[in-house]
């Protein structure tokens, strides 16, 4: 299913120690996969759920190791609108 250097790459991830912990995670669900390994096993070994196994496997077979990263987030919405934001500051101002 991958290539010994697709191996090779798995493995220096889970070795790495600038590697996030949830990349180098997502690294061994993959190649534990591509060792054989049962869906069950590994999403138990992992603490994941079976679907979250198959997930990543697919994001690394269509985008390689990048898709073991986290993706971009969104900004947090905004807790108060500027206008009460403005508002408040005014009132405390005065």
């Amino acid at each position: 299913m991958l290539t010994e250097g697709q191996l090779a790459e798995l493995r220096a991830v889970i070795n790495s120690r600038n590697a996030p912990a949830v990349v180098a995670t997502r690294a061994r669900i993959v190649l534990w996969m591509a060792e054989g390994r049962r869906r069950k096993d590994v999403a138990v070994l992992t603490g994941v759920s079976l679907p979250t196994v198959d997930r990543w496997v697919d994001r690394y077979a269509e985008h390689g190791l990048a898709g073991l990263e986290d993706g971009s987030h969104a900004a947090p919405r905004e807790q108060v609108p500027a206008a009460v934001r403005a508002r408040i500051l005014a009132l405390t101002r005065a």
